[in-house]
């Protein structure tokens, strides 16, 4: 009950100078800086390389597992096993479409880098 009592009360006071401690910090200036401005449009901007090579290392692996769940499928199906196929068919569906949505992102993203700088 005690060591409740006082693991309650040490968290409680850590919370409270951490609260304390990180208003402090952002209330006191530390000089000004002549940096130019960062927006989250530059830092966004500035990460589209990353993002296309995920994107593309993603699409890659997806072309290489696509063929496989359709080849899959058709094993279901000529089994007979149309509940199996069905949900095959279905993760291919989700799969396409998170395809289809990411290259629309990127193409968006890549439009709003190229129209702002």
């Amino acid at each position: 009950m005690i060591r409740k009592f006082i693991a309650g009360a040490a968290v409680a006071g850590a919370l409270t100078l951490g609260v304390a401690g990180a208003a402090g910090a952002a209330a006191a200036p530390t000089g000004t800086t002549n940096s130019p401005a960062i927006t989250s449009t530059t830092t966004v901007c500035s990460l589209v390389p990353k993002i296309q090579a995920r994107v593309q290392k993603a699409e890659t692996r997806l072309a290489a597992d696509l063929p496989k769940a359709q080849a899959a499928e058709a094993k279901a199906k000529a089994a007979g096993h149309t509940a199996q196929a069905d949900r095959i068919a279905k993760r291919i569906t989700k799969i396409q479409n998170r395809e289809t949505k990411l290259t629309a992102r990127v193409a968006k993203l890549q439009a709003a880098c190229s129209t702002n700088g």
